[in-house]
This record gives C-alpha cells, sequence and structure tokens, in this order.
C-alpha cells in the first residue's frame, strides 16, 4: 500500500500509464462509494480518451469539459465506462471466466466487497459452508472492505482499497499489487 510521505518513505513515482491507471481506479472507486455498502459486483472497461475522441469526435460533446482537457493534456488519460447487463454468474471467478473485450477496450476494472477477518480467526472457521459463513459474518473482528482492481491489456494494474470501518476516500489505500489474486483474475479476461 503506498504510503503517505509525512508518513513514511515516499512510494516511487509510477510511469505515466500506471499513474493514469491509478487516478483511473480512485476515480472509480470514489462513484462507487459514493451509492453506499452492500452493492453487487461492478465491472468497467477503460478506454485511452484520446483515442476515443479521435475515432470519434462527437463524444468530446458527451463528456465533461474537464475530461475532454485532461485527455488534451495527457495521452495516457483513461476514461471508464460501466458495463451493465453482466451475466448471471454464481461467483467472481465465474463472472471474470466470461468476459472478454474487444481491441478498443484498454483496461477493465472490478469493484466488489469482501469480508475479511485477520489470519488468526481464520483458524476456527467451521468447514460447514452455512456454518462458516455465520462464523465469518459474527465475527467481532471482521472487517468489509470494498477492493477496486484494474488492469490494462498491456500489464500495468492498481488496486484501491476502502474499508467500512475508515470510509473516508483519505482513508482509501492504493498500490500496483494489493490484491495480487484479483489482479491475476482482472487480467485474465484479456487473454
Amino acid at each position: 500500500m503506498s504510503q503517505d510521505a509525512s508518513t513514511g518513505p515516499a512510494a516511487p513515482t509510477p510511469d505515466r500509464a500506471t499513474a493514469a491507471l491509478a487516478d483511473a481506479v480512485r476515480e472509480i472507486e470514489r462513484h462507487v462509494a459514493a451509492g453506499g455498502w452492500d452493492g453487487p459486483v461492478r465491472v468497467f472497461a477503460l478506454v485511452g480518451t484520446a483515442r476515443a475522441l479521435e475515432a470519434e469526435p462527437d463524444l468530446a460533446g458527451q463528456l465533461p469539459a474537464q475530461v475532454v482537457a485532461a485527455a488534451a493534456k495527457d495521452p495516457h488519460h483513461l476514461t471508464s465506462v460501466e458495463q451493465e447487463g453482466l451475466p448471471d454468474a454464481p461467483a467472481l471467478e465465474d463472472l471474470l471466466g466470461s468476459l472478454t473485450w474487444p481491441p478498443t477496450v484498454d483496461g477493465a476494472a472490478v469493484v466488489v466487497e469482501r469480508v475479511v477477518l485477520p489470519p488468526s480467526a481464520e483458524e476456527g472457521m467451521p468447514s460447514d459452508p452455512d456454518e462458516a459463513l455465520a462464523y465469518l459474518m459474527g465475527h467481532p473482528e471482521r472487517q468489509d472492505v470494498r477492493l477496486a482492481v484494474a488492469v490494462l491489456r498491456d500489464g500495468p494494474a492498481w488496486c484501491a482499497v476502502r474499508s467500512r470501518a475508515h470510509d473516508a476516500d483519505a482513508a482509501v489505500a492504493g498500490g500496483p499489487d494489493v490484491v495480487p489474486g484479483l489482479v491475476e483474475a482482472v487480467r485474465a479476461t484479456f487473454e
């Protein structure tokens, strides 16, 4: 997770493409956070804004002026497009396994909420799925988190994590490899 320069060593400065991806992930996470907690999985396509504007000039009239201006200044700027009508899937892995992207999509992002426990609490989890769910939901050390994970087709990744216990934009942690398993699952949608 990245650290604020005032609380520890400064995180290395990412390349411009990764910085643009991090900006897009933060924007997506804030957008989803505005809807509150206990939401469904959400999936977003990421497209290079400048390239999209070049291909469809009329798009400039549909985007906010600040987005068009940002794309003019930064060729790496990304626009997110929420994917609606996702197929029903019993698990996140199944949903991600069913996704494919056309060549015009430069990246993808997924936002999902999870319950996490400290490793010490997992030792007492029952093996029965119904009992395990009750144990998880009732555990005093449980933490509800929202994970926003995105990858670009050509490799860079960025993650944002918001805790329900510290639900503020300033408390969202981020980094390229915070949720490695989910990064790889999103990356696999481009294979």
